[in-house]
């Protein structure tokens, strides 16, 4: 399987692509910038550690994945209160931050019983 046929890497791309779309005529180029580039990130941490070699690798990027949505939500928060976002496109976007987010925790976890396993896995040849 590869990263492109991940629903999450789907659903984090596409809106990536809609942060740029929204923010493209933008003056503010710092919060612009800021809040793209956070979008970005998680999509290409999820590609980026589907192609590593060890689940360990690719855990450690689902993390920095997990935590890009972490930081995107905080600035869509406070793209609202400034008015650059409006509400209903904010609501709409902390509502699919926090799927994404679930769903790469869900991946977390299974990468984690992955590494578990084999490691019960050598100590038993091993004994």
């Amino acid at each position: 399987m590869s990263f492109e046929d991940l629903d999450v890497w789907k659903k984090s791309a596409r809106m990536s692509a809609d942060l740029y779309r929204e923010f493209a005529s933008l003056k503010d180029y710092g919060f612009k910038d800021q809040i793209t580039r956070a979008g970005l990130s998680i999509p290409s941490n999820i590609s980026e550690g589907h192609e590593r070699a060890s689940a360990k690798e690719n855990m450690n990027f689902l993390n920095y994945a997990k935590g890009s949505c972490g930081e995107l939500r905080t600035q869509i928060y406070i793209g609202m209160e400034i008015g650059y976002i409006a509400p209903e496109k904010g609501k709409l976007w902390l509502k699919e931050t926090k799927s994404i987010s679930a769903m790469i925790g869900g991946l977390i976890r299974n990468k984690k019983a992955l590494i578990e396993n084999k490691k019960k896995q050598k100590e038993s040849k091993v004994n």
